[in-house]
């Protein structure tokens, strides 16, 4: 079996708590993924991202569960036929837990200028070199099907914000054109890379995206549309692209409703942790960010203070200078149990990689410690670690 979902409990505010089984193991939602864009997540190396994050109840490193790669970013750089041949990126990149791949629209998409979109996909320049590429549903599976990760998207297109409801419509109609076409061409080429066979072909899943923009008419029916076309997982796309943030709490929300309750379901690429946090107890099951990473490679690190809420803290500013206290006095994160304040201000200032590989293992500590957070809150199956 590719994919199994148990849900062991649902909050009255919608969250649930659920266990997401994969070929390369075991997930437990709500969960929030570490972002790995070029097979590797910034500054920080697998052995850490396998021991971040607080402990499971048996007093073993949870660590992060589940990550992602960037299909554009990897189809440019070192290509998906080179990854091929190494085994797939879970071996090229040595990690042995689950993984799941975009299908490189919203890049394509934040492209702007620099691309032109048909019926039939989209011809883009290449960011690193202005050489030409085309991308259709086809060859973005075939481009995942090489990569080789436990949950595949298909490719979809990404409207602008803010867009006419006339605009929004197009693009979601061609969005589920290219669902269709992305579906068929998966599960007729799914086998077809020889190492697949380790996991008896069932290595990989497919999950479809639910776009609309911010019209909720259009949220409806696309979530309706792609239900129809039966995929193990539905994920909610085109959303944290500019839009003030109650606009996007009500998307989610509305969508929610349409989609099946049985099957995971994931809101791309958000946000802050009080975000994500929010929408996990509203019943999303996964979600990604780039955030944690990139905020700590800018000095930006996350705390708590004494009534739950997220502070926001600038590891730059000079009143730290001196301070010998951690980033945050309640984290139990590795940075937090050894490095000062003051310390890490030194790294960050001297331009030490190693503050930017301090600053973000702090801050993937701080989301992982959010959704295990949620997750107890959740709790109602001793089937969950």
């Amino acid at each position: 079996m590719a994919l199994k979902f148990e849900i062991g409990n649902t909050a009255a505010s919608g969250g649930r708590r659920g266990v997401l089984t994969l070929p390369h193991g075991a997930v437990q939602t709500p969960v929030f993924m570490p972002v790995g864009t070029a097979a590797s997540v910034k500054t920080v190396e697998q052995g850490v991202l396998e021991r971040v994050g607080p402990t499971r109840t048996d007093g073993q490193p949870r660590g992060a569960e589940i990550i992602l790669a960037n299909t554009y970013h990897l189809y440019l750089r070192p290509g998906h036929e080179l990854i091929e041949r190494m085994g797939g990126v879970h071996r090229f990149m040595s990690w042995t837990r689950p993984m799941l791949t975009d299908s490189g629209g919203f890049q394509v998409f934040s492209l702007s200028s620099l691309r032109k979109v048909t019926p039939d996909g989209v011809e883009f320049r290449s960011h690193l070199d202005g050489s030409k590429h085309f991308f259709s549903p086809e060859h973005s599976m075939d481009v995942q099907i090489a990569l080789g990760a436990d949950i595949a998207m298909v490719f979809d297109e990404c409207v602008e914000t803010p867009a006419s409801w006339e605009r929004t419509k197009e693009s979601m109609g061609l969005t589920h054109a290219w669902a269709q076409r992305s579906k068929g061409h998966f599960e007729a080429n799914r086998h077809k890379v020889p190492w697949h066979a380790e996991f008896g072909g069932a290595t990989q899943n497919l999950f479809g995206i639910v776009q609309g923009g911010m019209y909720v008419d259009l949220r409806r029916e696309s979530a309706e549309r792609l239900v129809e076309m039966e995929f193990p997982g539905y994920a909610i796309g085109g959303l944290a692209v500019g839009e003030p943030r109650e606009v996007t709490r009500e998307m989610i929300a509305r969508t929610l409703e349409w989609l099946p309750k049985d099957k995971p379901r994931y809101v791309m690429g958000v946000g802050y942790p009080d975000e994500i946090e929010e929408y996990a107890k509203m019943g999303v099951d996964m979600m990604d960010c780039v955030l944690p990473t990139r905020a700590g490679r800018h000095g930006l690190l996350f705390t708590r203070a004494e009534d739950g809420s997220v502070v926001r803290m600038n590891i730059k500013r000079k009143e730290y200078a001196e301070d010998q206290g951690p980033i945050d006095a309640n984290c139990g994160c590795m940075v937090c149990g050894r490095y000062t304040r003051a310390y890490l201000r030194h790294l960050f200032v001297a331009g030490e990689p190693l503050g930017l590989t301090l600053n973000s293992i702090h801050n993937l500590h701080f989301y992982l410690a959010t959704m295990d957070r949620v997750r107890a809150e959740l709790a109602g199956s001793p089937v969950f670690l």
